[in-house]
């Protein structure tokens, strides 16, 4: 049943905003006259949205561009809520309905207004996440409809926010590790470029008339200040095309199998992109086989959530083994790119038959040495930085001095 957010005036002339399930645009505008209320306009909320039924009844048509309702944090608390509901025993119709009207924002209202619909019109819940893909990734909603599928539905959502909460402290980890260098590196930018674009030209203008020979360093600084002012537009111009060439071979599908088949060959960031996709495709087939999903289905969604394309195309050569009869840790252990403690872990799972829950053991492991690696990187790239801007610094001061110290030696 479709959902429709409207205008309508009272019967005092007041303007009043809502929304209301109805069959159709014609019976929303009934529903709403049958309160007393005069439909100035109705629009569709959720799969239709951006068709805009004026007092006429016709639809004005244009597709709206709209954002995300949920970011990643929002969707891991959603899903903690929803399935704290559902756990209690709380239906799920019901469930949606309550966080619909706690919802704090119109827009987040209108989504579960109409999820809530189309599951009380009949319709499974991974069905009506499906018709929101902007919203809901195909993972998510595989999990979601092999829970409805086993009846455990409230574990189900539990291990999806456990997992999209795991997902989140890794990557709040491993941006909290990048972003102290990189703000040094740019104030270092900053500071050298003001200094050779201002101080520099300042001292060159002072000394311009003075017929003594000026020290070698304050020369080169002057001729890189000199290059920069002049040709700095073009040297813009040259970073900007070469970025967006990059961009356009990285498009390229082989060219950006063999760029990620190096990235993975470098000594440290490769060994970090490693063991970073890894542990997303590990806690990924993890989630998916506790829920029940094929493996050979879960297989092919946790390769999609590989960032690495050559480390994607191992898992989906490994997906084919395992579909010609081979064991998952057998297949895995064939694809040197996969750290081999993946591997190890599944062969224990089989083992044991405990396969999601090593899966999940690995997966723990594997984002616990991403942000061993990632604090160690940081570690080390931080003192460099500083060395680095204070050694570039200190040749411009030179630069600067050496001048003044040569005229008051012939001064005295």
């Amino acid at each position: 049943m479709p959902v429709y957010s409207f205008e309508a005036l009272t019967a005092e002339g007041q303007t009043r905003k809502g929304v209301i399930d109805a069959d159709s645009a014609k019976a929303a505008r009934g529903m709403l006259r049958g309160q007393s209320l005069v439909p100035i306009k109705l629009e569709v909320v959720g799969a239709d949205a951006g068709h805009v039924v004026g007092k006429d009844g016709l639809a004005q048509s244009g597709r709206r561009l709209q954002r995300r309702v949920f970011n990643a944090n929002a969707l891991g608390v959603w899903t903690r809520q929803l399935a704290g509901l559902v756990s209690s025993g709380l239906p799920l119709e019901r469930a949606l309905s309550s966080l619909s009207d706690e919802a704090e924002r119109e827009n987040e209202h209108h989504l579960l207004a109409t999820l809530r619909a189309e599951v009380n019109g009949g319709s499974t819940f991974a069905r009506a996440l499906a018709q929101h893909p902007q919203e809901f990734s195909s993972i998510f909603i595989a999990v979601i409809g092999a829970g409805e599928q086993s009846g455990n539905l409230g574990q189900v959502l539990e291990r999806l926010a456990d997992d999209i909460e795991e997902q989140q402290t890794l990557k709040s980890k491993l941006l909290g590790a990048a972003l102290y260098p990189a703000i040094v590196t740019l104030v270092a930018i900053v500071i050298v470029l003001f200094l050779v674009t201002y101080v520099v030209p300042q001292v060159a203008h002072v000394f311009a008339s003075s017929k003594r020979a000026l020290p070698i360093l304050t020369v080169i600084m002057i001729g890189i200040s000199n290059f920069v002012r002049s040709y700095g537009w073009i040297l813009l111009i040259i970073l900007v095309g070469a970025a967006f060439a990059a961009r356009l071979a990285l498009a390229n599908v082989l060219f950006r199998e063999q760029f990620d088949a190096a990235w993975l060959k470098l000594p440290i960031l490769g060994k970090l992109a490693r063991s970073y996709n890894t542990a997303r495709f590990a806690s990924t087939l993890a989630m998916l086989a506790a829920a029940g999903v094929p493996i050979l289905k879960a297989l092919q969604a946790a390769a999609d959530t590989l960032s690495n394309s050559a480390m994607r195309t191992d898992a989906l050569d490994a997906l084919i083994l395992v579909r010609e009869g081979a064991p998952l840790a057998s297949a895995l252990a064939q694809k040197k790119r996969f750290p081999a403690l993946l591997a190890m872990f599944a062969r224990l799972g089989e083992q044991t038959g405990q396969l999601p829950l090593m899966l999940q053991r690995a997966a723990r492991q594997l984002s616990a040495e991403v942000t061993r690696r990632a604090m160690q990187l940081a570690t080390l790239l931080e003192p460099l930085l500083i060395v680095a801007m204070g050694v570039i610094v200190m040749l411009i001061v030179l630069a600067v001095l050496l001048p003044i110290i040569q005229l008051n030696q012939l001064v005295k």
